[in-house]
């Protein structure tokens, strides 16, 4: 039988900053194509969970040991990524600390939910919408239908 050929899975990580008033996010400004102002994430790797891989993709973008918090959602739109098909599970994180732009982050920064920065990579826009609406509203946004 052969393999079927699936998106690639990814991990997606919405970091609040617990230390700070108003807890802040952190976003990094990518490195390589495509630019622009993303949540820190990347590819699992074969071998690791996906909370392993969200929590590793995390700090090898921001220095940030995070905790997980909540299970976000899962977005997998065949054009979310310009590059290829992708299917991402975004997780909300917590952390403490000063983030520190790496691997392929070219910069880090802080931002309030409600002032993001522009441009955003990806779906990451549609992503962050849904998790205001969980941070205002205590509840999950449901799916569009296809």
């Amino acid at each position: 039988m052969p393999v079927p050929k699936t998106p690639a899975v990814t991990t997606d990580i919405i970091i609040e900053l617990k230390n700070r008033a108003d807890i802040p996010i952190v976003l990094i400004r990518r490195k390589y194509p495509p630019h622009g102002w993303a949540l820190p994430g990347g590819f699992v790797e074969i071998g690791e969970s996906l909370e392993q891989a969200a929590v590793r993709e995390a700090e090898e973008e921001t220095a940030l040991l995070v905790r997980l918090k909540l299970l976000l959602g899962c977005y997998s739109d065949p054009t979310r990524d310009p590059r290829h098909h992708t299917a991402s599970v975004v997780y909300v994180a917590e952390a403490e600390g000063d983030p520190r732009a790496q691997d392929d982050a070219a910069d880090v920064a802080i931002f309030s939910p409600e002032a993001l920065p522009s441009p955003l990579a990806f779906d990451h826009a549609r992503i962050l919408s849904d998790y205001l609406v969980w941070r205002q509203q205590g509840k999950l946004p449901y799916p569009e239908n296809p």
